[in-house]
């Protein structure tokens, strides 16, 4: 089983812009546009890999006016992505070009990492990996195959403390501790991509503000049902954590439920896959809706914003 990152959830403003910057600049391949199924008239859309597979997946629901977030405790701190190691200097230099905000490179946990934010305000960061360019990338974007994004290299979080946290990471979704840099702790999977969560403890702080450049929530995978099941049974039974009943969204099945450190979290099951409603090779081209939507798709069609 793969341990690690199934997607991360995320709120922009609008939904053109947001497409523009993760598609063009980024080169992500939009893999799914369908609504927000609690809010309809709300886009959602998913990037990632050619297959939109898990460990790759950044997702959005973007708002015309939304009000900016703000980055506090029980949320996530930085979302970060692997490229090749020796892609940074590439990266920069695009950055450079699209007039994109970015840090200088730094060294966190012996990797070259690459902040970055995107239109919104989203922390961001591209880290280099030593055998990424053996992974599977989208290539049908503007960057060149050789420097493409690899998917999740994994999130940071940022919490009060680390321990009960720490404690999920390890005992529900089989994580080990691999390192610590002064306030940061990291947890690693055997996933590759999506293998990482790292923990930032800075005590007493201002809690975070939900709103564009904020991550809503982030998923973990689980292989299928029962690897769910016997997730959630491990919260409820040694953690007492409570979670959701199990909620079908048409490309995974999902249960729900907050950390102790306040972070939302999701875990979400690998199949059935985003290949479900549409060929591999036209992912992402056509709206798709859930069949509860569908009769009213003329009424979601006429309220969503044009993307082209």
């Amino acid at each position: 089983m793969a341990n690690g990152l199934h997607h991360v959830t995320a709120i922009s403003g609008p939904a053109r812009r947001n497409l523009d910057f993760y598609t063009r600049v980024l080169g992500l391949r939009l893999v799914k546009r369908t609504v927000n199924f609690d809010d309809p008239g709300t886009y959602h859309l998913y990037y990632g890999d050619e297959a939109g597979a898990p460990g790759t997946i950044l997702t959005f629901f973007p708002w015309d006016n939304v009000a900016p977030g703000r980055v506090g405790i029980g949320e996530t701190q930085e979302t970060a992505f692997r490229v090749p190691q020796g892609a940074i200097g590439y990266w920069t230099h695009r950055f450079i070009a699209a007039g994109v905000p970015h840090e200088a490179p730094a060294r966190v946990f012996g990797e070259t990492v690459l902040p970055f934010r995107d239109p919104d305000g989203m922390a961001l960061a591209l880290v280099g990996v030593p055998g990424a360019e053996a992974e599977p990338a989208w290539t049908g974007g503007d960057v060149p195959a050789e420097h493409a994004i690899r998917g999740f290299h994994g999130v940071t979080l940022l919490l009060r403390e680390d321990g009960p946290t720490a404690r999920i990471l390890t005992d529900v979704f089989g994580l080990t501790e691999t390192g610590r840099e002064g306030a940061l702790a990291r947890f690693s999977g055997d996933a590759g991509r999506g293998g990482h969560v790292t923990l930032r403890a800075v005590g007493e702080f201002l809690r975070g503000r939900p709103g564009g450049g904020s991550v809503h929530h982030i998923a973990f995978r689980a292989a299928d049902d029962a690897a769910q099941a016997a997730m959630v049974r491990r919260l409820t039974e040694a953690h007492g954590v409570q979670v959701t009943e199990q909620r079908d969204r048409n490309y995974f099945r999902s249960v729900y439920f907050r950390e102790p450190g306040g972070v939302l979290f999701e875990i979400a099951t690998d199949s059935p896959g985003f290949a479900v409603d549409e060929a591999a090779a036209h992912l992402g081209e056509a709206l798709k809706l859930p069949g509860f939507l569908e009769p009213h798709r003329g009424e979601i069609e006429r309220v969503l914003p044009a993307l082209a």
